[in-house]
C-alpha cells in the first residue's frame, strides 16, 4: 500500500480519489476566468469568473479581486444574477461595473474594501456596455434605441408600443434584416452620456442611422471619452444601405453635450478602423486599422495620431502581426497587444518611439495584457491543457508567474494528453503546422483512432488554446488521439499565408490536410490508420462537405457542425455579404465560377462517408436550411446519417445542457463509427 494511502487512513481521512480523464461534463463546468483590469496603482487586479449552473442551465458571473502578488484572492460580488465589466474609479477605491440584478442591466458601483454595491444608472433601457471618464465623472453607455426618437421617453414608449401590436408581420426596406442570431427591430445601439452623479443622459451619435459598439460582439473596447472628458472616440459602420457588405468602421469624436453632429476621423481609409485608447499624457491616439475594404481578416496594423493634431503614422510596419486589444504602459513609451503567431498567441511589447517589437510570452494563448506595478505585465493565459489564469511578467518577458489558480480543486481531480507541434510540407512544400493531442493514459505500445479537428473562420487556427466548444481534450479524454491543422488560410503565420485561401477554399486547404494527415500518421504510430473521423465547423463543416465528394476514402466517419452545402445559394442566405464576396472574389452573377470553384454540392455524387450532421436554428451565418440539405443529399443516397438540429442555438452550441448534447452524439458517432 502507498504510504501516502497510510497516512491518510491513519489520520482517519478518505484517500483522494484518483485522478480521471476530461470530459464534456468537465468543459461545461470548469470556471472560466475574464476580463482583468488592472487597478490604477497596479497592484491589485480585478476579473470576472464565471461558473455554470446547469440545473438553471445557464452561465453566472462575478466580480473577483487578488493582489498583483497573488495574495489575498477573494470574491466580490454574489449575487444570483450577472456581475461582468469591471472599470475602475480613478482612485482606486471602487469598481464600476455592469449587473443585471434588479431585473435590468445597468452600471454599478462597489466599495472594493468593504460595503454594499450601489446603483450608478437607473435607465429605462438595458446598458450593454460602458466606458468611464479619466476624471471618473461621467459614464458612456450603450443602449439599443430608436435613431429617430429625440429622447429615452420616446424610445420607451415605441417599445410598449410594440408590444400591444396584434400584428408579427415585419418590415425591412434594407439589409440587414437580421444579423448573426436576432431580427433587426429597427433600433441601433448609440452613446450617450451620462454625469456618474446622476442627470439626463444625451445621446451623442442622435439621429446616426449606425451601431456603436458594433453588432453583434463589440464592446467597451469600442469607444472612449478624450483625455479631457469632452468628447467620445468611437467606432461605427456609417454607410447607409452598404451596410451589410461594407467593412468600412470608421472612428469618430463627439462631444460629450451632443450639440454637434459626430465628426468623422478616418475618412480616408474605407475598410475598418477600430479601438482606440489614449495614451497616459493624452497627445497620442492608438488604434488599429485594416488597409484592404470588404475583408474582415486583414492584418490589423496600429495607427499612432497625435492628439488633437491628426497627424499619422504606422508604428511597426514591418511587423507581419494582426494586432488584437491595445494598452498603454505607463509612461506611454509601449503599447502592449497579442496576436497569433505560429500556434501562439502571446503578448508583444512595441516601442512607441522605434518601432521594436519585443515577444513577452511564450506558449498559450494570453489575453487581456496590461501595465501594472513595478513594470509589470498582467495578462491571461490558457493553453490546450489548461483553462485560463491570471499571470504576470516582467516588462523585459522574464520573471512569469501565476496569480490565480481558479480551478486548482477540480484540475487536481482530472487528467489530460499530452500535446506537441509538428510540421510538415504542405501545398507548395511550404512549411505547415500542425497540433497531435495524445489520449488520456496514453500508451505508445497501442494504437489508437483519430479525431481530425478542423478550424472554421477559415481565417482561424487551432492553436495551443483551451477551447471551449472545440476543445481536443474532450477526444482524449475518450480515448481519441486529435489532430488539428493550420492549413493555409489560417492566421498567426503572415498575412500572405492568411490571405492564400482567398478564392481557393478547397484547394490549398485540402492539399495541407490530406498532407498533414500523412505526415501524422508516419511521425506517430500510435495513430490508427483505420479509425478515423473528421469534424470540423462552419467553414471545417464546408470541409467536411467538400471531403464527402473530394476525398471519400479519407475517413470512416465525418461530423459537419454548421457547414455550406451550396456555396452559391449560401450567398443569398448569409448576412454579412463582404465576407462571400471577398473570399469568392465578387458577386455570384458576376463571378459565378468564384462560387461553383469548390461547390461541395457540384460532388455529393460521389458522397459515401457515414456523417453526422449537427445544425443551430438561430444561426443566420450558415443558414439551418444549409444542414438540413446535406442530410437530405445523406439519406437520399442510403448513407448512414444523423441529424441533430438545436432550435435555440446559433452559429455556436452556448447552453450548457446542449453542448453537452453536442458533445456526447458527437462522441457517440466516433465510437460507433471506429469501434471503439
Amino acid at each position: 500500500m502507498p504510504l501516502s494511502l497510510l497516512a491518510a487512513l491513519a489520520l482517519g481521512a478518505a484517500p483522494a480519489p484518483a485522478p480521471r480523464p476530461f470530459t464534456q461534463q468537465d468543459l461545461v463546468t470548469l470556471r472560466r476566468l475574464s476580463s482583468p483590469r488592472v487597478s490604477p496603482d497596479g497592484r491589485q487586479v480585478a476579473y470576472v469568473l464565471r461558473s455554470t449552473d446547469l440545473e438553471m442551465n445557464r452561465g453566472r458571473t462575478d466580480l473577483w479581486l487578488v493582489n498583483l502578488d497573488g495574495t489575498n484572492g477573494r470574491q466580490l460580488t454574489a449575487h444570483p444574477d450577472n456581475d461582468s465589466d469591471p472599470v475602475w474609479a480613478p482612485d482606486g477605491k471602487s469598481l464600476f461595473f455592469l449587473s443585471s440584478r434588479g431585473g435590468s442591466s445597468q452600471v454599478w458601483r462597489l466599495p472594493v474594501d468593504g460595503g454594499e454595491p450601489l446603483p450608478v444608472t437607473q435607465l429605462p433601457l438595458d446598458v450593454n456596455s460602458f466606458a468611464l471618464s479619466r476624471d471618473g465623472q461621467q459614464l458612456a453607455v450603450a443602449l439599443d434605441v430608436f435613431p429617430d426618437c429625440a429622447n429615452l421617453s420616446c424610445n420607451t414608449l415605441r417599445f410598449a408600443e410594440a408590444q400591444k401590436k396584434k400584428t408579427t408581420g415585419r418590415v425591412y426596406d434594407q439589409l440587414f434584416f437580421r444579423h448573426w442570431d436576432t431580427w433587426r427591430d429597427g433600433t441601433r445601439s448609440h452613446l450617450f452620456v451620462v454625469p456618474v452623479a446622476g442627470g439626463t443622459p444625451v445621446d451623442v451619435m442622435k439621429g446616426m442611422d449606425a451601431d456603436a459598439p458594433s453588432k453583434p460582439f463589440g464592446g467597451a473596447e469600442e469607444f472612449t471619452f478624450t483625455p479631457d472628458g469632452k468628447g467620445i472616440v468611437f467606432a461605427a459602420r456609417d454607410v447607409g444601405r452598404a451596410e451589410a457588405w461594407s467593412t468600412d468602421l470608421d472612428l469618430f469624436l463627439a462631444p460629450i453635450d451632443g450639440k454637434a453632429k459626430p465628426r468623422k476621423l478616418t475618412e480616408k481609409n474605407r475598410a475598418t478602423d477600430t479601438s482606440p485608447v489614449f495614451s497616459p499624457d493624452g497627445k497620442t491616439l492608438a488604434y488599429a486599422a485594416m488597409s484592404r475594404p470588404g475583408y474582415e481578416s486583414d492584418r490589423y496594423r496600429i495607427i499612432l495620431r497625435t492628439w488633437p493634431g491628426g497627424q499619422e503614422r504606422v508604428l511597426a510596419e514591418s511587423w507581419d502581426h494582426s494586432a488584437s486589444s491595445l494598452a498603454w504602459s505607463r509612461d506611454g513609451a509601449t503599447l502592449y497587444t497579442t496576436a497569433n503567431d505560429v500556434g501562439q498567441n502571446p503578448v508583444f511589447a512595441l516601442d512607441v518611439a522605434s518601432g521594436d517589437v519585443r515577444r513577452l510570452t511564450q506558449g498559450g494563448n494570453a489575453d487581456g495584457a496590461q501595465p501594472a506595478a513595478d513594470g509589470q505585465v498582467v495578462y491571461a493565459l490558457d493553453d490546450l491543457d489548461s483553462p485560463s489564469d491570471l499571470y504576470a511578467v516582467k516588462a523585459d518577458g522574464t520573471g512569469a508567474r501565476q496569480l490565480t489558480q481558479v480551478n486548482k480543486d477540480a484540475l487536481a481531480g482530472l487528467k489530460f494528453g499530452a500535446f506537441e507541434q509538428f510540421e510538415f510540407k504542405g501545398w507548395n512544400d511550404e512549411t505547415v503546422r500542425g497540433y497531435v493531442v495524445k489520449p488520456v493514459d496514453f500508451d505508445p505500445k497501442r494504437q489508437y483512432p483519430l479525431a481530425f479537428l478542423i478550424h472554421g473562420g477559415p481565417q482561424g487556427s487551432f492553436g495551443n488554446h483551451f477551447h471551449y466548444r472545440w476543445n481536443p481534450q474532450v477526444y482524449a479524454g475518450r480515448g481519441y488521439v486529435a489532430v488539428m491543422i493550420d492549413f493555409h488560410g489560417s492566421t498567426g503565420y503572415g498575412q500572405a499565408f492568411t490571405d492564400s485561401i482567398g478564392g481557393d477554399w478547397g484547394g490549398k486547404p485540402l492539399e495541407d490536410l490530406q498532407k498533414g494527415l500523412a505526415a501524422a500518421l508516419q511521425k506517430y504510430p500510435f495513430i490508427h490508420k483505420e479509425k478515423r473521423c473528421a469534424l470540423g465547423g462552419s467553414y471545417g463543416g464546408y470541409m467536411i462537405n467538400w471531403i464527402a465528394g473530394n476525398w471519400p476514402d479519407g475517413f470512416q466517419c465525418l461530423v459537419n457542425h454548421d457547414g455550406n452545402l451550396d456555396e452559391r445559394m449560401a450567398y443569398f442566405d448569409t448576412e454579412e455579404l463582404w465576407f462571400p464576396e471577398y473570399d469568392h472574389k465578387g458577386l455570384p452573377w458576376e463571378n459565378p465560377q468564384g462560387y461553383a470553384k469548390h461547390n461541395p454540392v457540384d460532388h455529393v455524387a460521389k458522397w459515401k462517408t457515414p456523417m453526422l450532421v449537427i445544425h443551430g436554428g438561430k444561426d443566420y451565418r450558415v443558414v439551418d436550411t444549409q444542414g438540413m440539405s446535406t442530410f437530405t443529399v445523406l439519406q437520399r443516397k442510403g448513407i448512414p446519417s444523423r441529424f441533430v438540429y438545436f432550435p435555440d442555438e446559433n452559429h455556436w452550441v452556448l447552453k450548457p445542457q446542449n453542448s453537452i448534447q453536442w458533445h456526447d452524439e458527437v462522441l457517440g458517432w466516433l465510437d460507433r463509427w471506429t469501434g471503439r
